[in-house]
């Protein structure tokens, strides 16, 4: 689809309008043929409702917004993370209590799904949603091809909408300019992906990427997510291993959460470091994945981070050292046993991610491990032993054989865990938790 930029949507400057009186809104960018956008569809109204939120869906052509930013076919998974990725939407599938459905011949072509939930927009104020719903049901809950006219047309008249009526204005030219229309929309306001939610509260607007960001999107409406019910599970002497490399951010924010999440379900913790670049370079991955996204992503990656930090309440101070080395860092760390790791892997964890310190620099690693009480000098020294290189090449061998594709990681009995963004999922599974169908 070509992107064509003719100034901001009608609809966008009409919105804009709306948020100026103060309107708390919602709005949700998506496409059916992604399994995130459809968990996020089945929660999104009911946070809505909570908050006093208006919510208004945008469909738009996901394939459009790709070829926009010069990824045709969409990010490329590479075997590790398609693994852990078709693992991880169906945790969330039973996290949130609703069917998931791999459809066969998955992606389908949405662009007819799409033009439809257009039309049915004529049929009254909430054709719209009702007709998305329907389709993301269709799709991911009863894993159906909706490129096909017939199951289309079934899933409109299953919610009431006159599916063969709809079908036939899809058809219409102005309907294919209006997904267009969308799609250029999505991509003028940032977009990279699906879910993207744009949060508009007294004429401020917030962006959030991902079913897993709801918790975010519910605190920045001024509400507060409802608890979940407990689980009836039982620690029984559960392990976790927690896999960390110094040079992601993300492994930091994990490292200050993941001894408590280990304490609340009296669980061993092993510290397990190891060299993610060595792992990238293995399993094929960008050196630096951050420098590989589109600019937009990029960009809502800092605010990630940030936002990451506060809720975790943990310091955090971007470093003007980056990508940074932190091969002699995690050999210092591999030469203690695990039971006294964790004092140092905190102190260099701040020392980079929140104080700015440069962790290839020796004269540092020593201050940080004296600080300590340790001895920083030896430590440093052991560092260029063949032994701890052996050791570091050893423990990232590790990492590769356990099936990880990134840090932090996390690996309890064969459940693996992939982001700090999942330790609600840890902690449930130290629990005695185990996804369905796992």
């Amino acid at each position: 689809m070509g992107m064509r930029h003719r100034g901001p949507p009608r609809l966008w400057i009409e919105g804009a309008i709306g948020y100026a009186r103060g309107v708390k809104r919602v709005e949700l960018y998506y496409d059916f043929s992604c399994p995130y956008a459809y968990l996020a569809s089945t929660q999104i109204e009911a946070l809505c409702a909570r908050t006093g939120a208006e919510l208004v869906w945008r469909p738009m052509l996901l394939g459009g917004v790709f070829k926009a930013l010069g990824t045709p076919d969409g990010p490329s998974l590479l075997p590790a993370r398609a693994r852990l990725n078709l693992l991880d939407m169906h945790r969330w599938a039973d996290w949130f209590g609703v069917p998931l459905v791999m459809p066969p011949g998955h992606p389908n072509r949405t662009v007819l799904a799409l033009r439809a939930a257009l039309a049915a927009e004529a049929a009254g104020s909430d054709g719209l949603a009702r007709a998305s719903k329907a389709l993301f049901h269709a799709y991911w809950a009863l894993g159906r091809d909706v490129s096909r006219p017939e199951v289309v047309r079934e899933a409109l008249d299953s919610v009431g909408l006159d599916g063969a009526t709809l079908l036939q204005r899809a058809d219409d030219p102005a309907l294919k300019d209006a997904l267009r229309a969308r799609t250029d929309e999505a991509v003028s306001r940032g977009v990279f992906g699906a879910p993207m939610l744009f949060v508009t509260v007294d004429g401020k607007t917030e962006t959030f990427w991902g079913q897993d960001r709801l918790h975010f999107v519910e605190e920045a409406l001024g509400g507060k997510p409802p608890p979940r019910a407990p689980d009836q599970l039982v620690a029984s002497g559960r392990e976790v291993a927690f896999f960390f490399d110094f040079s992601s951010p993300f492994a930091y924010l994990a490292s200050t959460q993941i001894e408590a999440v280990a304490r609340r379900a009296g669980a061993t913790l092993r510290w397990r470091p190891f060299l993610l670049g060595g792992l990238f370079k293995a399993i094929g991955t960008p050196d630096v994945p951050l420098f590989a996204m589109p600019e937009p992503k990029r960009r809502l990656a800092a605010v990630d981070m940030s936002r990451w930090a506060a809720h975790h309440g943990a310091p955090f101070r971007p470093p003007t050292r980056f990508p940074m080395s932190s091969v002699k860092a995690l050999r210092m760390v591999l030469q203690l046993p695990d039971a006294e790791r964790p004092p140092l892997v905190h102190a260099l964890f701040q020392a980079y991610w929140a104080d700015d310190r440069d962790l290839a620099d020796e004269t540092e690693l020593a201050a940080v491990a004296g600080s300590l009480g340790l001895d920083g000098a030896a430590l440093v020294a052991g560092t260029r032993s063949e032994a701890m290189k052996a050791a570091l090449r050893e423990a990232t061998e590790e990492a590769q054989r356990a099936g990880l594709c990134g840090a932090p990681s996390f690996l309890i009995g064969d459940l693996l865990f992939w982001g700090q963004d999942r330790l609600a999922f840890v902690e449930r599974a130290l629990g005695g938790w185990r996804p369905r169908g796992e």
